[in-house]
């Protein structure tokens, strides 16, 4: 079946308008022109703030004028990840979908369901004309997925709402409450080019699942980043070994899927013989949960100068001994990750170095701990370390009375009782909440696999449960 006949038929049609404009990260100019141009052809009133964000008012349905204000919020911006083999520009082509069982997948692409499917509903919400619910806002932030500029930019007093119901979380049986907080942490250098002596030698690494660099930080997946490292320690030892290049892994909250380094190694045939020996070591390791695993150690032609050997040599124990994954463990919320780094990007080119991380954590005084253990792993190689978007977390507050009415709800209604938890993911509640402290906040969503990677897809059944408990919670708001 074609995705306009799927149910609920309104989610998909506008999910569908949606993924028909581009919306890269911090290129949101055309889909904050469609969610505008949306709000003004349905006569609603609809402004664009200072930043970008898109607010949206609808006034209560008849009966439901004396209950709480809602705010229905989710954000506008998509990461934008492909295959390799596949030829797509995130800036001018819509996403290609298609429908697979159960599933909504785009061809080769991210999906954007993250978070594409909450904003297809509450665009629902905002044209419906038998959906009852208070009053309500309307709120699609910008850039959420490259710094979170958008909710740091909302102003106080810009919103009225008591309630906010962000819908950006992606298992359809939790409700959740509190996330983690970030920051980034890039370290670079410029390093002097000379000539590149011996054989050179290209290393590739692709087919690795990739994922949400906070959401699936503990599921043991592959890095590029990591394993290119690993593949480049093997020659420190005893080869004259020189990096020309490297181009690695892509945005920060990505886990790094694909990456390769160019180098020039004076005994290239015992070099490619011993990375060849840990390329077996590490595709067992992974055998389990990286089928797709790809390693290439091929020789290489280029006339392309290098770096110093020393300079390689910072470089490759600065990767080896950076902390990439799990920190710690929640002490408080069983299998909770409270900290974690994403050693996400990787480019020398020209001598020019720069590594890109995102480290999260739920406790802030953790998220500077791991934070500067980074930066003192690479200033001991020299390189500059800047710390830069950094964002709160968002502090769980279990008692509160719309979490207690949607467990109740949604007991009722399934037959069992849903998680309440908190994720390891960065969601806006702990920004906005900054500036909104008496705000009650919860966020929840439909479930989707496979978020910040071409393997994205979301659950149409799921879709249709989260649509209707959508709506029975904001028939039962509380009263003012």
């Amino acid at each position: 079946m074609q995705l306009s006949q799927q149910e609920p038929k309104i989610i998909w049609k506008n999910f569908a308008a949606l993924n028909a404009v581009p919306r890269p990260s911090k290129k949101e100019e055309r889909v904050i022109e469609f969610i505008k141009n949306f709000g003004e052809q349905l006569k609603l009133p609809t402004t664009v703030d200072e930043v970008g964000n898109v607010i949206i008012t609808k006034p209560a349905t008849s009966g439901m004028e004396n209950r709480k204000s809602i705010v229905l919020q989710s954000h506008l911006d998509m990461v934008c990840q492909k295959n390799n083999d596949v030829a797509f520009d995130f800036e001018t082509e819509g996403i290609q979908m298609e429908v697979d069982g159960d599933w909504v997948r785009a061809k080769g692409t991210t999906l954007g369901a993250d978070n594409g499917l909450g904003v297809a509903a509450i665009m629902s919400i905002l044209e419906s004309e038998d959906i009852a619910h208070p009053a309500l806002e309307a709120l699609f932030t910008i850039d959420e997925e490259t710094g979170m500029t958008g909710a740091k930019g909302l102003k106080p007093g810009q919103l009225k709402g008591e309630i906010l119901l962000n819908l950006d979380t992606e298992e359809d049986d939790e409700i959740d409450i509190g996330c983690a907080g970030g920051i980034d942490v890039t370290a670079s250098k410029n390093y002097a080019l000379e000539t590149a002596e011996g054989q050179v030698v290209k290393i590739t690494v692709k087919g690795l699942q990739g994922g949400h660099s906070g959401m699936d930080i503990d599921k043991g997946f592959g890095n590029a980043n990591v394993i290119l490292a690993r593949l480049l320690y093997t020659g420190l030892a005893t080869q004259h070994l020189q990096l020309i290049s490297m181009n690695s892994g892509g945005l920060r909250n990505a886990i790094p899927r694909e990456g390769n380094a160019i180098i020039a190694v004076r005994n290239g045939i015992e070099f490619i013989a011993d990375a060849r020996a840990l390329k077996d070591a590490i595709m067992e390791e992974f055998s389990g949960i990286e089928k797709d695993l790809q390693i290439n150690i091929e020789t290489f032609s280029s006339a392309e100068k290098g770096i110093s050997v020393a300079a390689s040599r910072e470089i490759i124990l600065s990767l080896k001994a950076a902390h990439n994954g799990v920190y710690r463990m929640s002490p408080d919320v069983a299998g909770l990750v409270e900290s974690s780094n994403n050693i996400a990007r990787v480019i020398l080119e020209n001598g020019r170095l720069e590594i890109a991380n995102l480290t999260r954590s739920s406790v802030e005084s953790t998220k500077y701990a791991v934070a500067e253990q980074l930066k003192s792993v690479f200033e001991l190689a020299g390189m500059d370390v800047e710390f830069s978007g950094s964002y709160p977390g968002w502090k769980p507050k279990p008692g509160s009375e719309i979490v207690q009415i949607m467990e109740q709800l949604y007991e009722k209604r399934f037959n069992e009782k849903p998680a309440v938890v908190a994720c390891h993911a960065g969601l806006e509640c702990g920004i906005i909440g900054a500036n909104y402290p008496e705000m009650e906040m919860v966020s929840f969503g439909p479930t989707i696999r496979g978020a910040h990677s071409p393997d994205e897809r979301a659950s149409i059944s799921s879709a249709q449960k989260f649509w209707g408990f959508l709506k029975e919670i904001l028939a039962n708001i509380p009263e003012k």
